[in-house]
Order: C-alpha cells, then sequence, then structure tokens
C-alpha cells in the first residue's frame, strides 16, 4: 500500500474518531441538532473523510472500500448543498455507518 494511501486512511480514521470525541458517550440526536458548533464540526469531519476517500480511490483503485462513492457523494452534498443538509442524514450517517467505516479503515491499516 502507497504511503499516501496509508495517511488517507490514517485521516479517515482521526476523523471519526474526532466525531466520537464530540459527541461522548450519550449521543443525544436532540443535543446535537440545537448545537450549530457542533454540527458544523462533525460536517468538516465528514468533508475530510470524503476527500480522503475520494483520494484513496484516484489513488489505488484495488483498495476496496465499502458504500466509497456515497462516502464522496456525501462529502459533496454537505459542502455543495450546504444550506439543504439534514441532520437526521447526518445523524445516521454519524451512528450506523461511521462504526462500520471505522473497522474498515483499521483492518486496512493493519495490512
Amino acid at each position: 500500500m502507497k504511503r499516501e494511501v496509508k495517511k488517507y486512511l490514517y485521516d479517515i480514521k482521526i476523523s471519526i474518531e474526532s466525531i466520537n470525541e464530540y459527541l461522548g458517550s450519550e449521543r443525544d440526536f436532540f443535543k446535537y441538532e440545537e448545537n450549530k458548533i457542533l454540527r458544523r464540526a462533525v460536517e468538516r469531519e465528514i468533508e475530510i473523510i470524503g476527500e480522503a476517500t475520494n483520494r484513496i480511490l484516484k489513488i489505488e483503485r484495488e483498495i476496496v472500500i465499502e458504500n466509497a462513492r456515497k462516502i464522496v457523494d456525501t462529502r459533496n452534498w454537505v459542502i455543495h448543498a450546504y444550506d439543504s443538509v439534514d441532520n437526521t442524514i447526518i445523524w445516521g450517517i454519524v451512528t450506523i455507518h461511521l462504526p462500520k467505516l471505522l473497522i474498515e479503515v483499521e483492518q486496512l491499516l493493519e495490512k
């Protein structure tokens, strides 16, 4: 695996861990929805995850990241449709999809 790819995988891992840290163990959607700074921080980390995934796909197509295209599309949505970001969709991504992605990235980094 190329050094650049490892760096991007590490960036994804750090962003997911940062989101987990921001949300804490409570994982309260209503607190998330009410806190503009928290929402923006989470959205920024999602942008980083999507950009890093996009860069990986361009460098090393052999690496399989489940839902990679959806990850990149989400990044594009958060950036370009910033005025229509749906908090419930972001919450679903954070609580359902990112834990799976973290496991996947950690396995790739172990190779």
